[in-house]
């Protein structure tokens, strides 16, 4: 077992990929923590964490694994990845919810995309973990339910088990090439917050902005009826998403964008559930997200 752990914790690393032993057995860094570090060795000039001491140098690899069968974790930041971990209902405490891959494909959906295709495993709870290559200077960090409900992600200040460690509920299993596509921009564009705005507006700039508000529901609302078939839903989206900003800015009222939206996306031909559906989601995360009215709309 030691040595098929071994041979983990190498191919992580072959990958470019940060690795660090996890307790045998477990998901738990094997590392000490700061109370117990002696400031000693890699500690010497300051006790290193995790994060800091993960390492794709074979030597030290091998002179760790060859001493207890850890599990190998993968400092994500580190190793330039984004991981978005589609977890289970039950592993959040409810086992009614939809779970986190039926979640993450439907928001694809929605967005106008396909589950992007890129190195996946599956974790020993039955979710998925998504490895992707993270934007080059940008430093993302962890999240926990932005993208939508069961679905995180990992990044600096994270982790995550890699393919072929062990715990007690199950292995840890890579289920296509070792190959981490580029993290979409449509993904890092909900994972990244929006801006904040450093004062608040003028009176006329509120006022500017809610004409303009008129003018977007008007302009998104024909837009949507007018979607063909393959791109209604994707459409009425974009729009609740887009519209969703006002909302938060209180210069339109939420119930005038959902019956506008609704009756646009009826008319596309839509069902009334998946128009309640997607525009609920989609308004949902545009709220949440645009708190803050940037300076011009």
């Amino acid at each position: 077992m030691s040595g098929h752990l071994l041979d983990a914790a190498l191919a992580a690393a072959e990958r470019g990929w940060h690795v660090f032993p996890l307790r045998p057995g477990t998901k738990r860094p094997a590392l000490h923590g700061e109370r117990a570090c002696t400031g000693t060795g890699p500690c010497a000039d300051g006790h290193r964490k995790w994060e800091q001491q993960a390492t794709t140098d074979p030597d030290r690899i091998r002179a760790a694994w060859t001493r207890a069968p850890f599990n190998v974790g993968i400092a994500t930041g580190p190793s330039g990845l984004l991981v978005v971990d589609l977890d289970t209902p039950e592993h959040k405490g409810s086992s009614d919810a939809p779970d986190g891959a039926t979640t993450f494909r439907a928001l694809c959906e929605r967005a106008g995309h396909t589950v992007p295709d890129t190195y996946r495993v599956r974790t020993a709870s039955g979710g998925i973990h998504l490895y992707f290559t993270a934007p080059p200077g940008v430093r993302m960090t962890n999240t926990q339910g932005t993208v939508a409900d069961s679905v995180d992600t990992r990044a600096w200040g994270g982790y995550v088990v890699a393919a072929g460690s062990t715990i007690p509920t199950g292995a840890y299993e890579a289920l296509c090439g070792p190959v981490a596509a580029c993290l979409p921009s449509w993904l890092q564009s909900i994972l990244q917050p929006a801006p904040k705005a450093s004062t608040a507006p003028s009176m006329a700039v509120a006022g500017q902005s809610r004409r303009y508000a008129d003018v977007a529901l008007d302009i998104e609302t024909r837009n949507v009826a007018a979607a063909q078939v393959g791109q209604r839903e994707a459409k009425l989206f974009r729009a609740a998403r887009a519209l969703g900003r006002f909302v938060a800015w209180g210069d339109l009222p939420r119930h005038v964008v959902e019956q506008a939206l609704q009756a646009g996306g009826e008319a596309a031909g839509l069902s009334a559930s998946e128009c309640r559906s997607t525009i609920r989601s989609a308004l949902d995360w545009s709220i949440t997200h645009n708190q803050n009215r940037r300076a011009t709309a």
